[in-house]
């Protein structure tokens, strides 16, 4: 790589990348966040510097990163920060500046900014042009650039995201449960209901779906509300996508407690009726009589109702409502504010896990797109991830383990490549047999991939797959020779997975083999390279697996298979 003699004059501060204006300690955005940026090293791998998304002030320069002026790059931040999603500053040669605006709280925002190599820089690419486009100091650069890995334009993007609606979401957690206590302080004093809320808050886990905290929630305010039924629906969400583990709402769904006259669609009906034509929708709906007892009412058994909405931000999740007052009384202000408390928990929690939907599905997106970019790496192998994912998963249904294990387990399938990314194309697509030293560098594949993945909490579980997916039951694989049962059970099954459709594909150096072939390669290398329960239990969904690698590879399933026994 060509790497310019001496400093370019555009675009460098005279007097210093540091002289920039004192950041004001009593200003919350114009102090650095310590753990923010400790976050971000561990999840790119390189330190950021941080900018004031309002004034544009530097308030921390990088310090593993080239030097650059980022105030002459001020402006350009303060509308990241304005737009609120992560974008490119800069696009020259191999080298990306991204920008990615963290809100830290309601009105604030910072904008963290830093340097990337996007592509393998070959040995005689002159840089000199892009060094001096940026700013940058060509001999500081060039050690710089030594010590980098190449992150994917579309992979930084990715995880940008991610950390964006991470950030997002721990924020506007923080507010609602403030807005949570603020409500506890205005409810009224009566032990039953501060009990109620209590109880309530207490079971505000995103493993607790929104049903049955508010079968709970019925069950509880029985106690305290004279009503002869309460209702609760929740409504469709709008987003309708699935995500890793979390799947939107589709249908509009009722609960019931005691003496209730009305089935789902009547009590939508109901809702439509008393908060039409009606301004201030986030406020509770209390009717009692006259008005039930007028000719024109269209609900002649409901005498007295309170109906308040369920609402996080500007998304409506349902509707809580108190029917028919035990003494026939009037429902008042007491049972309104109670109603009103008990479903702005209950749309805090929606609201929660409509977050945590969100940020799954997210997080499958940047996993395919991992994918993707290990496809694009080694067209030869597309495809490879996918069906060693689903794979995998037929082989773990043979061990009867939960949803929530067979979700990791096509996790792990999907990425147990993931460290290709960093293995040399010309070793990654090499027709023919490899040599020590080239073998020794694609087995370096596990361990780069572990440390990919490992600053990522939600695939912790992955990890033991992406590391040993390669040991060998008679301790002869790699990395660390472990055997027998030291290997983790989801990467002796990948490791079955995987060996099968690296047989059964067509590769440059050689066909595919024959069924007969494969499985009596398994056969032979049962209780030697392979657990001996993971291959019968490959034996026992033979079927299956061939199915899945015929409707992968597009290819008719043969009316007549070989013998595996």
């Amino acid at each position: 790589m060509l790497i310019p003699d001496t400093l370019p004059t555009a675009g460098t501060n005279a007097t210093g990348p540091h002289d920039t204006a004192t950041p004001n300690a009593s200003d919350v955005s114009n102090t650095p966040d310590t753990k923010l940026l400790e976050s971000l090293k561990r999840y790119f791998g390189t330190e950021f510097s941080l900018l004031d998304g309002e004034t544009g002030n530097i308030l921390h320069e990088a310090g593993d990163q080239p030097v650059r002026d980022w105030s002459a790059r001020s402006e350009v931040c303060r509308e990241v920060a304005r737009r609120g999603r992560p974008e490119f500053l800069d696009d020259e040669g191999p080298f990306l500046t991204l920008a990615l605006p963290i809100p830290v709280s309601k009105h604030d925002c910072q904008v963290a900014v830093a340097t990337f190599v996007h592509r393998e820089i070959s040995p005689n690419e002159d840089l000199s042009q892009a060094i001096e486009r940026l700013g940058l100091r060509p001999e500081e650069t060039a050690l710089w650039v030594d010590c980098q890995s190449p992150w994917p334009a579309e992979a930084l993007l990715r995880m940008s995201e991610l950390i964006l609606a991470q950030a997002t979401s721990t924020r506007r957690i923080q507010e609602l449960e403030g807005e949570a206590a603020d409500l506890s302080d205005h409810v009224a004093s009566t032990y039953e209901e501060i009990s109620l809320l209590y109880r309530l808050t207490q079971n505000l886990r995103i493993s607790e779906s929104d049903e049955d905290l508010g079968r709970m929630a019925l069950e509880w305010m029985e106690d305290v509300l004279p009503a002869s039924c309460l209702a609760l629906q929740f409504v469709p969400i709008a987003a309708q996508q699935k995500s890793l583990d979390h799947v939107g709402r589709s249908d509009s769904t009722l609960l019931l407690h005691g003496d209730c006259l009305l089935d789902n669609e009547q009590f939508t009906k109901l809702v439509e009726h008393v908060s039409a034509d009606r301004t201030g929708a986030n406020q509770p709906v209390v009717i009692n009589r006259p008005i039930t007892d007028h000719d024109d009412w269209p609900f002649p058994k409901i005498h007295q109702l309170v109906v308040v909405p369920l609402i996080e931000g500007e998304n409506l999740f349902g509707w809580l409502a108190a029917l028919n007052h035990l003494s026939d009384a009037e429902f008042g202000t007491v049972e309104a504010k109670l109603l009103s408390s008990v479903a702005a928990i209950l749309g805090i929690h929606s609201g929660n896990i409509e977050l945590y939907r969100q940020q799954s599905e997210l997080l499958a997106g940047i996993v395919h797109a991992l994918t993707s970019a290990i496809d694009a790496k080694d067209p030869y192998t597309c495809g490879h991830s996918d069906r060693v994912a689903q794979v995998s998963v037929r082989l773990a249904q043979e061990f009867d383990f939960d949803t929530q294990m067979l979700n990791t387990i096509y996790l792990s399938g999907l990425l147990h490549d993931i460290g290709k990314i960093g293995i040399q194309d010309n070793v990654l697509r090499k027709p023919g047999r490899l040599d020590d030293e080239e073998y020794e560098h694609i087995k370096s594949h596990v361990e780069i991939g572990h440390r990919i993945l490992r600053d990522l909490s939600k695939l912790e579980e992955v990890l033991p797959v992406v590391l040993y997916h390669h040991e060998s039951w008679d301790g002869g694989g790699y990395p660390q020779h472990l055997g027998a049962e030291e290997i983790p059970l989801t990467a002796r099954i990948v490791a079955v997975a995987d060996s099968y459709d690296a047989m059964g594909s067509d590769r440059p150096y050689r066909k595919r083999m024959p069924d007969e072939k494969i499985n009596a390669i398994f056969r032979e290398g049962s209780g030697k390279q392979w657990d001996p329960e993971v291959v019968d239990a490959f034996f026992r969904a033979r079927d299956d697996i061939r199915a899945i690698t015929c409707a992968d590879q597009g290819e008719p399933e043969p009316d007549e298979q070989p013998s595996d026994h």
